[in-house]
């Protein structure tokens, strides 16, 4: 037998429970619902990469091209200021692995 306590509760949280509570939801879920979390960008692939315009690729700019350039020859330093691409075992890294919520 239940005590008067516990028979109040149990009919204020019965009244305060969404209708249809106890019925399976009629549509899927996400994967990020279902697993409970969040999967982590690259804090450092998000700051040098970006993704091409059609998404099938990413660019990024090389880096030592901002100082100490006194010690460089004009050839290399004409290099360093061009855009790097991903190859496609890269794009398929930072699609799946390193970006998985797409950047811009």
């Amino acid at each position: 037998m239940l005590s008067v306590g516990r028979q109040l509760l149990w009919a204020t949280q019965s009244c305060l429970r969404p209708p249809f509570a106890h019925m399976p939801r009629l549509f899927s879920t996400s994967s990020v619902a279902e697993a409970g979390y969040k999967m982590k960008s690259h804090s450092g692939a998000k700051k040098r990469w970006r993704s091409l315009a059609s998404g099938s690729s990413f660019k990024r700019g090389k880096a030592g091209h901002s100082h100490l350039n006194v010690s460089k020859a004009p050839a290399q330093k004409n290099r360093l200021s061009t855009t790097a691409y991903s190859n496609a075992a890269q794009t398929h890294k930072l699609k799946k692995l390193l970006l998985p919520y797409g950047s811009n």
